[in-house]
């Protein structure tokens, strides 16, 4: 399906097009599953797959699952510049507001019950000051308070997501030419950063407004280049996604291989695979969100109430296991009650705001 903004602003890039990229969809699926598999080996426990082959397996995910969070920044930014730049992109106020409108019907409901949420059954927790409550509630809180240790700790790529969103469309209505200048600024000032300051290991505090600015806008540029990128052969892109995670145990931040080589190839192979759209790829891609934020606190509560030193490898499995599943049953239905529901009433709100004052066109996103 062909289509763009033209001049009727925002609202139209999804009206008229362009297509669902449902295989990034797909491929945000997996990686939010990947998070959880993170969580649960880091917080809860990873030796009952102590033994090789599953041994490599877990050992990435426990200490290097963390950087799958730059793959959301990659292709957030792929995404937003497919839909949002595929005509004449945002210009006008109205389109500021309509943008913004569609961020908060996405991000912000379940944002706000898993911040509920987590004040409730995390009460014993000294970071979870009003302080902190009041800057994650205005999506601050990489800026104000230690996020990682405060309430839901991922949803501090939430408030970077925001400054990133501000940027780009500001930016985007300043111009084309400024947004391709602000983008290749915001990608090699984090590079630099991270090349001269960034230490190995991680995940450090200090890297977290670099790591979103390096993903979102080198998504945008990937986009961008699309029509090169596409010309790049599938086993070359193989080599290099295998030589970003070859090079991620050097001595020095594990971030520049992973986001320049290892995070891009996987984009890229990503579009290429038809498996990333099979329906149970999409449905995890449709959930992502909740799977993403949901399952934080769940992992940690259980390994509170549990202790799998005194269990048996089967028994650990299973746990594990039924902690994965509890995270995408708990992801469905907050899909189904609470984002598809918020989001619908949200839009219905904005377009009787914008039919009261004669402008037509509908608000989604």
């Amino acid at each position: 399906m062909k289509g763009g903004i033209a001049r009727t602003g925002l609202a139209s890039a999804h009206s008229l097009g362009p297509a669902r990229l449902a295989r990034l969809d797909g491929l945000r699926g997996v990686a939010a599953v990947g998070v959880v598999l993170h969580h649960i080996f880091f917080y809860f426990a990873s030796w009952p797959l102590a033994q090789p082959p599953p041994f490599h397996f877990a050992d990435w995910f426990e200490h290097s699952g963390w950087t799958l969070v730059d793959l959301f920044f990659l292709l957030s930014g792929y995404v937003f510049a497919h839909v949002y730049l595929s005509g004449e992109g945002p210009r006008h106020w109205r389109d500021f507001g309509d943008f913004w409108i569609a961020r908060f019907a996405r991000l912000y409901p379940l944002h706000v019950v898993t911040l509920v949420l987590c004040a409730i059954i995390m009460a014993d927790n000294p970071e979870n000051t009003a302080r902190a409550f009041l800057a994650h509630l205005l999506m601050l809180q990489s800026f104000i308070v230690t996020p990682a240790r405060s309430f839901d700790g991922p949803s501090w790529s939430l408030s970077v997501e925001v400054a990133c969103y501000m940027i780009f469309v500001l930016s985007c209505m300043a111009g084309r030419r400024v947004l391709l200048i602000v983008t290749a600024a915001l990608i090699l000032w984090p590079i630099w950063r991270i090349a001269t300051q960034g230490d190995p290991g991680g995940p450090w505090i200090d890297d977290m407004l670099r790591r979103g600015m390096l993903g979102f806008f080198l998504g945008q540029a990937m986009w961008h280049w699309r029509y090169w990128l596409i010309r790049i052969p599938s086993p070359v892109l193989i080599i290099v996604m295998l030589t970003g995670f070859w090079l991620q145990s050097g001595n020095y931040s594990p971030l520049l291989p992973l986001s320049l080589l290892a995070w891009p190839a996987v984009l890229l192979l990503g579009l290429r695979s038809a498996a990333f759209e099979h329906p149970v790829m999409v449905w995890l891609g449709d959930r992502s969100y909740a799977i993403y934020l949901i399952n934080f606190p769940l992992i940690l509560k259980a390994a509170s109430l549990v202790h799998p030193r005194a269990f048996g490898t089967v028994q650990v499995l299973g746990w594990q296991i039924g902690l994965l599943v509890a995270v995408l049953l708990l992801s469905d239905a907050s899909y189904r009650w609470l984002e598809v529901p918020s989001r619908g009433e949200i839009r219905r709100v904005r377009a009787r705001a914008r039919a009261r004052t004669g402008l037509a066109g509908p608000v989604v996103g």
